[in-house]
């Protein structure tokens, strides 16, 4: 995603809805708002518009970035690798954990 800087953006998946027919298409035009960088000098990116943003989206910032939006501004700690399917599984929107019952 050109973002009209010398590093990279780019709409990180775990943002998104879990339906993928749910997920802004290819030349949609919207607003996005950097949700992390770091060392890696690449930019991520989440939609403004809550159609765009997985439903289960304050559940995830409460696991993963309990002090969002308030951090805003602040250096962040560098992320721990995880898994792509890690926090998308950590909680459905009807609370149950995905990994079992």
């Amino acid at each position: 995603m050109d973002i009209g800087l010398s590093v990279g953006g780019f709409v990180d998946v775990v943002m998104l809805p879990a339906a993928s027919e749910d997920w802004p298409v290819e030349g949609t035009v919207a607003d996005f708002e950097i949700w992390w960088a770091d060392s890696r000098r690449q930019i991520r990116l989440k939609p403004s518009d809550s159609r765009y943003l997985r439903d289960d989206f304050a559940a995830f910032v409460e696991r993963w970035r309990p002090g969002w939006p308030t951090d805003i501004g602040q250096p962040v700690r560098e992320p721990e690798p995880v898994t792509l399917e890690e926090p998308r599984n950590a909680s459905r929107s009807d609370g149950t954990s995905a990994s079992g019952p």
